[in-house]
């Protein structure tokens, strides 16, 4: 799944507006017109269509967290994450977690409104870092899966 699907998804099960969009992107450190939203926001195949980095999704989703969760009390910036092509999904299933202030049953529930029955051991085992020996990766299907689950759960 490409980070322009992720944005699209998401957007789409928290039900953003183009201009609460701008704002969260401005929360996470990253200027943007409506207009560069709308470009990140079209299909590969559309004229204007603009790729978003892995460092511009999780500086959107910090500012989701923000949006959410309200500015941190100790103002202390947070810790980089080395992002590789193997724990991005694991980082955004992380920061959706702490946005949307979900508990793991939260999350079990949400899986299993996207179709897959998940346990507990499971879903802890992609929020350990990578050092740990039951880390396991999220693969997009987890990703794609969770998403639909949101929509499901945010949209009815």
């Amino acid at each position: 799944m490409t980070n322009n699907d992720f944005l699209r998804r998401l957007r789409y099960a928290l039900n953003l507006r183009d201009s609460v969009t701008v704002q969260i992107f401005k929360k996470g450190g990253i200027n943007l017109t409506k207009e560069d939203v709308v470009n990140y926001l079209k299909k590969d195949i559309d004229e204007g269509f603009k790729k978003l980095s892995n460092n511009d999704l999780i500086s959107f989703l910090d500012g989701l967290i923000t949006y959410k969760r309200g500015e941190k009390k100790d103002a202390s910036p947070a810790p980089k994450i080395k992002i590789t092509k193997n724990n991005l999904n694991n980082i955004l299933l992380r920061k959706l977690r702490i946005a949307l202030a979900f508990k793991s049953y939260d999350m079990i529930e949400i899986f299993k409104l996207g179709g897959v029955e998940i346990s507990q051991g499971e879903l802890s085992a992609l929020f350990r870092s990578e050092e740990h020996k039951n880390y396991k990766e999220c693969g997009d299907k987890y990703i794609r899966v969770f998403l639909k689950g949101l929509i499901e759960y945010c949209r009815d």
